[in-house]
């Protein structure tokens, strides 16, 4: 079996997506420790040409807490919504995606890791991608304290994976003898290379979920999916 993991993140761009189609098993690593400046609670968007970021602000952050235990500072996304709604109202698909992203971000919660899952669940529902996840918080808690490759191997083998697939940015991260010697083959992810139509400006890669779907078809979005190499 394979196995896929990674931080909840909010609205994150299409190569987070395309881990959680590409492994039996996501999942969801909310019980480590918050990064600033990362992407647990912003993403980009397209406005006006540019990328600007999309940011739920939380109460309290800080690198001493782990992901599941901060909260958002509100609930009331109005002008998120407007926001969004100003920067995509004649994108092409806006009419299927914008009712999805006002569904995710009416979610009733004060978490920002649960208003964070609960929207990738509902954006892998509309792209069909049907891969069973689950909380690392909920399930695999006996790991809290362990350091980072030996709590990854414990969860493989709790799960009884034979592989890991991690994103290619956790190459200096982790080593493939360690995993080997564990019994866990490890994989990196690398996303090729993808375009589409962005109104009439230049393409800017890399942003939020949103933009792709707002720009393409769930069965376009499908192909992306599978765009891409492991090493």
């Amino acid at each position: 079996m394979t196995l896929g993991m990674m931080q909840p993140y909010l609205f994150p761009y299409l190569g987070y997506f395309q881990l959680i189609n590409s492994v039996d098993k996501f999942i969801f690593y909310d019980n480590i420790n918050f990064i600033k400046r990362g992407w647990v609670n912003r993403n980009r968007i397209l406005i006006q040409n540019e990328a600007k970021y999309l940011t739920v602000p939380l109460k309290s952050a800080s690198a001493f807490k782990k992901i599941n235990e901060l909260e958002l500072i509100s609930s009331d996304f109005k002008k998120l919504k407007k926001k969004i709604q100003l920067a995509y109202g004649k994108a092409p698909q806006y009419d299927r995606v914008y009712p999805l992203i006002e569904e995710c971000l009416d979610l009733r919660t004060v978490k920002i890791s649960e208003l964070a899952i609960g929207a990738a669940r509902r954006v892998c529902r509309y792209l069909g991608v049907e891969t069973p996840s689950e909380v690392s918080s909920e399930r695999f808690g006996f790991t809290e304290g362990m350091e980072k490759t030996e709590r990854i191997i414990a969860i493989c083998r709790h799960v009884n994976a034979d592989t890991y697939i991690n994103p290619v940015g956790g190459k200096d991260l982790y080593q493939k003898e360690i995993f080997q010697d564990a019994g866990v083959h490890l994989f990196f992810l690398q996303s090729g290379d993808w375009e589409y139509k962005q109104f009439k400006n230049h393409f800017i890669p890399n942003l939020s979920i949103i933009d792709v779907m707002m720009f393409n078809p769930p069965e376009k979005i499908n192909e992306m999916l599978n765009h891409y190499t492991l090493i």
